[in-house]
């Protein structure tokens, strides 16, 4: 066996552990149409992930849907504050947090849950959305209240915030820092191997192989050339990380909004060109959500693949945009935690439903046998615009690229909170990171991308830990600041 394969089968035994463990699901039978007896699983980080955004949902009397206005409101610059501590401001927060999630899910992985199951899927997507908004209000509220201020190599404020150190102070308050400190190196270090590999490689790999098939495929000028896409794209990626957060807010503010829209006005296009199948398509998604042709075995399928992509797609959670919507300017945290409400809303709601129905009403879910993720949306958007293949190659490779400078920052941050505040552990990781990108481009990574995305989904159990520990104090402060700043406006806003 060669070092390669060896590498590779460390990998897959990684992998096959960390999904045995992660995916452990609560087994069920439910009949099908038929009333044949089908056997569900209802995976153990679903569960885990779902539990919390229906726990915060209603233990804090519905802050998604009470203060959706005024989150808009604070996004859209109303309620800035210039003076205050803080790198970037609340839009700018926003945009770089929305750069790690808006990615390659909200293209490949809404075709796959349509695909699995069933346009009823988009619906449980939804719902998922909506709990999630609360969910991180709670992680971004307790991010920005417990984050700390350093002084950099240059004389300039410094933010650091996140999970790693909102569990290791509310377990220090509570008189149990030893236990804080490991759940914050935990989340530390499964933040790094996700951003290098689900957040990096998986990015880099994608995005190149969308421009191969675009090209031509294997017989395409880039067939064996990965590595100098790679170089490309590392080159890309540096030239924005290097200059750390303000940079990459810098790129987001002005990314994320194009190519959401670029996305958005393709979608409206076809849907406009099929205008006449719009009413029937939303009856078959209602339809197939609560009454599915397969019975109650569709309907649990229906479920567990909306929630699962609504969940890996906005990361609602697993803590990562605590850490970068942590260096927002702001006093106060409330404001900033209501504010990234709109992270799942714009990622979840706006982009992935979005995806969903070109898939359904172009009918392509049905007519595409044997295609899934990005090549049945591919399908579907060229079956109204004959040149989608290479729109959809660009729009791969804005919503990857965004992702991975918004996860190198993750990984920075988790990087510095383990090794120490210092610019020789930040300049290393970022070279570390840009050399993987290349990795990335040029490698078969199915097995080290199995065990890095089980990585990021590891996130979220340390992190709702805390955050459970914690609800009463983001309850009371979500009170405080009602009634400090919102008696009022909230009359203005309604």
């Amino acid at each position: 066996m060669s070092i390669d394969q060896q590498i590779d089968a460390m990998f897959k035994t990684l992998a096959d552990v960390s999904e045995a463990v992660l995916f452990y699901g609560l087994k069920f039978n439910v009949p099908d149409a038929t009333g044949v007896m089908v056997e569900k699983s209802f995976p153990l980080i679903l569960l885990w992930l779902m539990v919390a955004g229906f726990f915060f949902t209603f233990y804090l009397w519905f802050p998604n849907l009470r203060y959706f206005r005024h989150s808009f409101n604070i996004v859209r610059g109303k309620h800035d504050e210039p003076e205050a501590d803080g790198q970037i401001n609340n839009f700018q927060a926003l945009m770089a947090s929305l750069a790690g999630t808006v990615g390659l899910g909200n293209i490949a992985g809404v075709a796959v849950a349509v695909s699995v199951g069933g346009p009823g899927a988009v619906v449980w997507m939804i719902v998922m959305a909506f709990v999630g908004m609360s969910t991180k209000f709670a992680e971004v509220t307790a991010g920005v209240k417990y984050r700390r201020c350093f002084i950099n190599a240059k004389g300039e404020k410094d933010i650091s915030g996140g999970p790693m150190y909102y569990l290791q102070d509310i377990f220090t308050n509570r008189g149990k820092p030893k236990l804080g400190k490991f759940l914050a190196i935990v989340f530390a270090l499964c933040c790094i191997g996700g951003a290098i590999g689900g957040g990096n490689m998986f990015q880099a790999n994608q995005t190149y192989t969308q421009f191969l098939n675009a090209s031509g495929g294997d017989a395409s000028w880039l067939a064996g050339k990965g590595w100098m896409f790679g170089v490309v794209l590392a080159f890309l990626t540096g030239m924005v990380i290097i200059g750390g957060i303000k940079s990459i807010a810098n790129v987001s503010s002005k990314l994320v909004p194009i190519m959401a829209i670029l996305y958005l006005l393709a979608g409206f296009f076809v849907i406009i060109m099929n205008l006449g199948q719009v009413p029937e398509a939303l009856g078959v998604i209602l339809k197939e959500a609560f009454t599915p042709t397969a019975g109650l075995a569709g309907l649990a399928g229906a479920m567990l693949t909306g929630i699962q992509r609504a969940s890996f797609s906005n990361e609602a959670g697993l803590g990562s945009a605590a850490i970068v919507q942590s260096c927002a300017r702001t006093a106060e945290p409330v404001r900033q935690g209501i504010a990234a409400m709109m992270g799942p809303f714009i990622d979840t709601v706006i982009i992935c439903l979005m995806t969903a129905l070109v898939i359904v009403i172009t009918g392509v879910y049905q007519s595409g046998q044997g295609m899934a993720g990005v090549e049945l949306t591919s399908n579907a958007f060229a079956s109204e615009i004959p040149w989608a293949p290479w729109l959809l190659a660009f729009t791969v490779f804005m919503f990857a690229y965004s992702t991975l400078i918004g996860w190198a920052y993750y990984g920075v941050k988790a990087s510095t909170f383990i090794f120490g505040e210092r610019q020789a552990v930040e300049l290393t990781f970022k070279i570390v990171f840009c050399l993987f990108v290349i990795v990335g481009c040029a490698a078969d990574l199915t097995n080290v991308i199995r065990f890095t995305d089980a990585m990021i989904l590891s996130m979220a159990f340390p992190n709702l830990i805390g955050l459970y520990v914690m609800a009463p104090e983001l309850k009371r402060d979500l009170q405080a600041y009602v009634a400090k700043h919102l008696r009022r406006d909230l009359k203005q806003e309604l």
